[in-house]
């Protein structure tokens, strides 16, 4: 059973060596020790790829290695980080991506969800990967997600996003708009609400969460006149959570779904049937503040919003905001969790 203990400890991958993850994660931790209640982390990566990173960046915290043997390095003293891969002269040059660097990044994800399995840290962080990379290098995942419930063996999950304002469960996720329709059923449905009403309880310190659920159609089908997936589909899986407990409220029009009144939304949580029914409005207003998290695993686990940018990798002037913010959620969501007394694994 995994130790409980005051401060959770969060593992971050470090990501593809050639993004902005390495960079990313110096700026989060430089702008979280300004906050009180730092996060204790640990980088799971490559020591010359951070080291490089670090040594084009002002103030870079000063890095340490790190084992599960050891306590947890507080702030002051530096950033642990528990070297996963020795790329050396396989390293890739920032925005120049390589096989040898798609493997490590893979690794890390592997390394630090099996620390999370064993009790060794509390949640994981996971910095931006590239999916094309890891699909030359062998490894067939669309993503993280994918590849954590594989290895959690979680059957069941979803994708979340959640930022100052707006915090959205996604029921269908990476697939074109002619396959949702067909995607949608009540338990997929039903099961989006339980699982983001059950993290909002016990990961974000609701006692019960209003859970707005949006229609597929425009209108929400306006009866039947724009499509039947709301009388259908919709509405049953709204009516199931609402016998089991859950405050669910739809199926609520989505062009209007996001109006606030008198400054709030009207509710804690939403249920979007599709990738950009939520993903739009979320950006829109929290694009250098979202956290990706994904619901339903046995361990807390975050990201932040964004890709690799090889583009700007390596330059000095990607933001650490998201990548701050994941950080920050993930040590609150397992702060909560033991808390509740969950284990962390």
């Amino acid at each position: 059973m995994a130790v409980l203990k005051k401060t959770p400890l969060i593992a971050v991958t470090m990501g593809d060596p050639a993004g902005i993850g390495p960079e990313v994660i110096l700026k989060a931790m430089i702008t979280l020790a300004r906050r009180p209640g730092a996060p204790n982390v640990v980088v799971v990566g490559d020591w010359d790829v951070m080291d490089r990173a670090a040594k084009g960046l002002r103030s870079a915290p000063r890095l340490r290695k790190w084992s599960s043997a050891d306590k947890p390095i507080p702030f002051a003293e530096g950033i642990g980080l528990l070297e996963s891969s020795k790329l050396a002269d396989n390293a890739p040059t920032p925005g120049q991506p390589n096989l040898a660097g798609g493997k490590a990044s893979f690794d890390y994800v592997v390394h630090a969800t099996k620390m999370a399995q064993r009790g060794e840290v509390d949640g994981v962080v996971t910095a931006p990967i590239s999916k094309e990379v890891w699909n030359r290098a062998g490894h067939h995942f669309p993503g993280h997600s994918e590849l954590l419930a594989k290895l959690s063996r979680t059957r069941t999950w979803r994708m979340m996003f959640a930022g100052g304002q707006l915090r959205i469960a996604l029921a269908t996720v990476h697939m074109g708009l002619a396959q949702v329709p067909g995607a949608l059923t009540k338990d997929r449905v039903f099961t989006t609400i339980r699982l983001l009403s059950d993290h909002l309880k016990t990961q974000a310190g609701y006692t019960r969460p209003r859970i707005s659920v949006l229609g597929f159609n425009p209108h929400a089908g306006e009866n039947g006149l724009f499509g039947d997936e709301e009388t259908r589909i919709i509405a049953p899986a709204i009516a199931r959570a609402q016998r089991e407990g859950i405050d669910a409220n739809g199926p609520v029009a989505p062009d209007t779904a996001f109006i606030r009144r008198r400054g709030s939304f009207g509710f804690d949580g939403a249920v979007v049937m599709y990738h950009d029914q939520g993903l739009i409005p979320l950006k829109t207003l929290e694009f250098d503040r979202a956290v990706n998290i994904t619901l339903g695993l046995p361990f807390v686990r975050t990201s932040p919003d964004h890709g690799t940018a090889f583009d700007i990798a390596g330059r000095g002037v990607a933001s650490g905001s998201s990548m701050a913010a994941a950080i920050q959620y993930a040590s609150l969501a397992a702060l909560a969790r033991i808390t509740n007394g969950r284990r962390a694994a």
